[in-house]
């Protein structure tokens, strides 16, 4: 809009300055008002550029205080995730990588209701500030059996946290992806720990990780109200 206005403006100016000198010999525009009009019109033009940066710095100062406000939401609501469910984060540039107390009996897959309050809530999060990533849950199972058929038990809970995931939250299908680990010698919790029974439970689990490509968390949407 202000360079419109200027340049219908700096037209008008040069329209006027133009009209008189080509009316003839006695209409013939002074130097000095030539040099008037030319400085009156660079004023002009100098004032809306500078009033359009203004404008500009502004706005983006803006989204710059938006985004330091959602950054920080975020980091206090992990930490409460942190504090209510032991869960550990890792705060990678592209990543966070939820490693949550969700545990699976020896050779299952169902979603335990201890595990589900845990679940609910990394949902929330994840669609609160990061609406657009890909979330993978990644599934593990302990070193009891044949490595192929724990490939496929890893595979059959992190499909059974992604189902719940998609069910009772508001993450679509197309955004939220399950992979296995199995028994995976380099992820495990406890080395060496398995079942049948309790023992290698804490090897028996899922991992959450929000891939949002180093974006920051999107800024929450403004009122008209409070825009004016």
């Amino acid at each position: 809009m202000g360079t419109t206005r200027m340049n219908t403006k700096g037209l008008g100016i040069l329209a006027a300055l133009g009209l008189a000198g080509a009316a003839g010999a006695c209409s013939t525009v002074s130097p000095e008002n030539m040099d008037a009009g030319l400085a009156s019109l660079r004023a002009e033009m100098t004032q809306e550029w500078q009033d359009a940066d203004e404008q500009l710095a502004q706005d983006l100062g803006g989204r710059i205080d938006g985004v330091e406000r959602r950054m920080a939401q975020l980091e206090s609501d992990l930490q409460q995730m942190e504090r209510d469910f032991e869960v550990s984060i890792q705060r990678l540039e592209d990543q966070l990588r939820f490693n949550v107390p969700v545990y699976f009996a020896f050779d299952d897959a169902t979603v335990q209701t201890e595990g589900q309050q845990i679940l609910d809530r990394f949902g929330a999060v994840a669609q609160e500030y990061y609406p657009q990533a890909l979330i993978t849950v990644e599934g593990f199972a302990d070193p009891s059996g044949p490595e192929a058929y724990n490939v496929t038990l890893g595979q059959r809970r992190a499909s059974a946290v992604a189902e719940y995931l998609t069910t009772n939250s508001s993450l679509s299908s197309d955004r939220v992806r399950a992979v296995s680990y199995g028994e995976n010698t380099e992820r495990l919790v406890m080395p060496g720990e398995q079942g049948p029974g309790q023992p290698g439970w804490q090897n028996r689990r899922v991992v959450l990780v929000i891939d949002h490509d180093g974006q920051p968390p999107v800024a929450a949407p403004v009122s008209e109200e409070s825009s004016n």
